[in-house]
């Protein structure tokens, strides 16, 4: 059961049951691609209502979900190349949770060695204590240009354009678990 909610404070580790990194491409110029990265690995710590995203959020490149007949390709050199890069890394340079419940992160995204800047913007909850832990959560977007990064397969159409599109919209859902003193662990 929930108690009154309460605005953010103190260490949180992600619940990798219940948060998800995923991403969104337009696939042969009529509809969208979708996978996810499941391992989701991350702290985040509120000190006097500054946020600040610990080390780097850390998804495994091998746990990408696509359909079965597509997990392959991603997974080999001409996406992900995971044997090389086993790591998709995001490392915060800021993040700011408005008290309307909106947040703003800052940062540095790594995808197969390769580093950009991004901003992801999105929506965060305030703390509830739910069954003995006390949680909470951040959900965040951002859009980035794929070949950037060096995901530069793609396949022209018989009917003109190509089979993916450039950007992708990245999308991060975390489940937040409260730790330390009081945390309810």
């Amino acid at each position: 059961m929930a108690t009154a909610t309460q605005p953010l404070s103190g260490v949180y580790s992600v619940d990798p049951v219940h948060s998800s990194f995923g991403f969104a491409v337009k696939y042969m110029g009529v509809t969208t691609f979708k996978g996810t990265l499941d391992d989701v690995d991350a702290t985040l710590t509120v000190t006097d209502g500054v946020a600040q995203l610990d080390g780097a959020a850390v998804v495994e490149s091998i746990s990408i979900r696509t359909p079965e007949q597509f997990r392959q390709h991603v997974l080999g050199d001409e996406f992900f190349a995971v044997e090389q890069h086993p790591h998709v890394t995001f490392s915060s340079d800021s993040v700011t949770l408005a008290d309307d419940g909106s947040v703003t992160v800052g940062g540095r995204l790594t995808i197969r060695g390769v580093t950009k800047p991004v901003t992801a913007t999105g929506t965060w909850s305030p703390e509830a204590e739910l069954f003995g832990q006390r949680k909470a959560a951040l959900a965040i977007a951002a859009t980035v240009d794929r070949t950037d990064f060096g995901l530069n397969w793609n396949a022209d159409l018989p009917t003109g354009g190509k089979a993916l599109a450039d950007d992708v919209t990245l999308t991060i859902e975390l489940t937040l678990v409260a730790q330390g003193a009081g945390a309810g662990d």
